[in-house]
């Protein structure tokens, strides 16, 4: 409730621009879709609305462009869905039995292949639909292939590599 009552005191004088700070916040569930629809509202209205958050998920179904900054210096100024389709890059992933035969197949066309379990591979250097269309005509079995979409914290993660002052260590 604390957290609506600062966006309503902040929305008395009507405002063209809010720059909220963390607004999500110690919201419930409820609270949080109630903040995502009324957020995009207020946009849509034609306000600024400025939000300050490092809950990348929250962001990223609320947000339409983002201002990353990394050490004081911006390091992207994009919409979400540029952002996004930067750090998906052009990663699939195939799911086989016949890891050998998917794997000269791809390599072959060109594509860096890695095995990641013993069923599944990534590709990269192919789009999804050229890989399909690959190990079909050679008669390779698979029963899934499925282009990569990064979230928003793994473009953030990539984009403030370098501009991070510390790092957390894998245990």
């Amino acid at each position: 409730m604390r957290q609506r009552l600062g966006i309503a005191g902040a929305l008395l004088g009507d405002p063209p621009a809010l720059m909220l700070d963390e607004p999500f916040n110690g919201l419930d569930p409820e609270g949080i879709v109630w903040l995502r629809g009324f957020l995009r509202g207020l946009a849509a209205e034609g306000r600024a609305v400025l939000v300050s958050s490092h809950l990348m998920s929250e962001l990223e179904d609320t947000a339409a462009h983002l201002v990353v900054v990394g050490r004081g210096a911006v390091v992207a100024d994009k919409s979400v869905a540029e952002l996004i389709a930067a750090a998906s890059g052009d990663r699939v992933s195939v799911r086989t039995s016949a890891r050998t035969e998917a794997t000269n197949v791809l390599a072959a066309a060109g594509a860096t292949v890695a095995v990641i379990e013993r069923d599944a591979l990534t590709i990269t250097g192919l789009p999804a639909e050229r890989v399909v269309a690959l190990l079909t005509g050679a008669g390779v079995a698979f029963s899934e292939v499925s282009s990569h979409r990064a979230t928003l914290e793994e473009a953030y993660m990539e984009l403030t590599r370098d501009a991070v002052e510390f790092r957390a260590v894998a245990p």
